[in-house]
């Protein structure tokens, strides 16, 4: 998955250190990406954040805190509707996957 281009790295100015490779709480992803527990939780909800496990709160992936930030990015800076967020979300992901097939077809 791409990581946020210019304009999106700077609107992101969360500095803490999490264990590569490990599951995170949502209230250690929420912190690290800069949102509130509480829409981390809607958002997991809505479907917009999966979940790599956890048996009574979910437990996230390093992947999460990126997948927080962009949500939280188009959200804010380019005012996406919690509505419009799966759509838009699906399509980035769709625009990555064939930029990786160019890419490995070069």
């Amino acid at each position: 998955m791409s990581r946020p281009n210019q304009s999106e790295a700077r609107s992101q100015t969360t500095v803490m250190v999490v264990e590569a490779g490990g599951r995170h709480s949502l209230a250690e992803v929420a912190e690290q990406a800069g949102v509130q527990p509480e829409q981390l939780r809607r958002w997991h909800r809505a479907g917009l954040l999966a979940a790599a496990g956890g048996d009574h709160e979910p437990e996230f992936d390093d992947n999460a805190i990126y997948e927080v930030r962009r949500i939280e990015y188009y959200r804010r800076e380019h005012g996406v509707s919690a509505r419009s967020l799966p759509v838009v979300l699906d399509l980035l992901r769709e625009v990555e996957r064939l930029h990786a097939e160019l890419r490995a077809r070069r």
